[in-house]
């Protein structure tokens, strides 16, 4: 596999798009910290680390709307592929759907969201959009 994130977004997104309430993604660190930042951001319900296997899994539970079903993610988009990497400096932080959105980056300091990257004045690669 050439790029785990894209995986992990697209099982989430097809998961999402299917009706499922649990999704279950391979882990690394990188796919726990953006699991850390949906859930601190109210996108998904709740996750679990689970160690089994050589690396583990990510369980996540999806968060829909109790009364319409409709999902608190609409959209997931990756930005930063590993032919086409997107960098961008601390003035120049997207704003996701108008600040409705969020992007997570991949910083210095961390994965952390484009509104602690702003907070911090640090810049890094976008991995993905998230509304």
């Amino acid at each position: 596999m050439t790029d785990p994130i894209a995986d992990y977004l697209t099982r989430v997104r097809n998961a999402i798009h299917a009706g499922h309430k649990v999704v279950e993604i391979p882990a690394s660190n990188l796919k726990k910290n953006i699991t850390k930042i949906l859930f601190d951001k109210g996108y998904i319900l709740n996750y679990k680390f689970l160690d089994e296997g050589p690396q583990g899994k990510i369980k996540i539970a999806l968060k829909y709307h109790p009364e319409t079903k409709q999902p608190a993610i609409r959209s997931l988009e990756r930005v930063s592929t590993p032919g086409l990497r997107k960098y961008v400096s601390a003035d120049e932080l997207p704003r996701v759907l108008n600040g409705l959105g969020i992007s997570i980056l991949s910083t210095s300091k961390g994965i952390m969201s484009d509104k602690e990257a702003k907070k911090m004045n640090i810049g890094g690669e976008v991995l993905c959009y998230v509304y």
